[in-house]
């Protein structure tokens, strides 16, 4: 009941806590500015690290070369053994799992109109493509034991083409986040 949720604040006047929260933490997802933070914040940090490796790390080797470039090698080489370990040892669960949770968001976000599950959605999705990319380049690193500049724009390409997958997602995202704005914002819901 309302009423039990309500008190005084001090000046008399009485403060809805249920209200108060939600108002300041909006729960639709797409017209909340935490959403789009989290949004940017993701793809940046996505961008930032190519294999898990910082990419100032692959500038610096290219610049100064010797221990900076040896300093690479090894990272990339102790960041792609190890995604291409947990890849070999339990790819196939998270592949089901990961499947079976995107579905899940899928069928909750766009069958049943739930915004949240749209939203994470839309912040998992692409990132299953850009691990794929991931274990992809990884193998190909590995297999022809790429190191220098070939491994150096390697990794540049790597991060060109996550950085694709990022601005189609934004796109997509913007777009899809405008539509449900502009359709249940002018509803009132």
């Amino acid at each position: 009941m309302v009423a039990q949720n309500n008190r005084q604040d001090g000046t008399g006047s009485t403060v809805d806590w249920y209200s108060a929260v939600f108002e300041l933490i909006d729960m639709r997802s797409f017209s909340n500015l935490w959403y789009w933070i989290a949004l940017a914040a993701v793809w940046s940090q996505t961008s930032r690290y190519v294999l898990g490796v910082p990419y100032d790390m692959i500038q610096r080797a290219g610049r100064h070369g010797g221990e900076a470039e040896i300093d690479l090698e090894d990272m990339v080489r102790i960041n792609c053994n190890r995604l291409l370990y947990v890849a070999g040892v339990s790819g196939l669960w998270i592949v089901g799992f990961g499947a079976m949770l995107m579905t899940g968001l899928a069928m909750l976000g766009f069958y049943y109109d739930v915004e949240f599950a749209q939203a994470v959605f839309l912040l998992g999705a692409p990132m299953i493509v850009v691990g794929a990319l991931s274990v992809n380049s990884a193998r190909v690193i590995r297999d022809t034991a790429l190191s220098g500049q070939p491994l150096r724009k390697f990794m540049h390409r790597h991060r060109i083409m996550t950085q694709f997958v990022g601005m189609i997602a934004i796109f997509v995202t913007a777009l899809w986040g405008m539509y449900q704005n502009m359709t249940y914002g002018a509803l009132g819901q």
